[in-house]
């Protein structure tokens, strides 16, 4: 039996002025550790294709190895899809940032599908 994976403290900010943290594994999306601990969040895709579940990093570091399409400019901007984004520090994320993520891929001529 191996150790459990380390685990970090995920805070949300949420649109109506809450925060929620939650615990997130290093071996687990941190959408699925949100949702396991009964947050909300949105997502289609859950493969790091689309926007739907895009936040803004406000603090920490994230691993994006698993995400379909995410990019350098998506990192720099500080932008992350939590579906397939794994924690590597504790993080502080304001989540609802497909819109503003759209238009930062827009303005970059990046893909952002529509209809996220």
């Amino acid at each position: 039996m191996g150790r459990p994976a380390p685990a970090h403290r995920v805070e949300f900010e949420l649109p109506d002025g809450r925060t929620r943290a939650v615990r997130v594994r290093e071996d687990e999306h941190v959408l699925g550790a949100a949702r396991r601990a009964g947050l909300v969040l949105p997502s289609l895709c859950e493969q790091g294709w689309d926007l739907a579940c895009a936040v803004r990093v406000l603090q920490g570091e994230l691993d994006h190895g698993d995400a379909r399409r995410y990019y350098a400019e998506d990192e720099r901007a500080g932008f992350a899809l939590i579906c397939t984004a794994k924690a590597r520090s504790d993080l502080r994320l304001c989540t609802h940032q497909a819109a503003a993520m759209r238009r930062h891929r827009d303005a970059r001529e990046l893909p952002a599908p529509r209809g996220t």
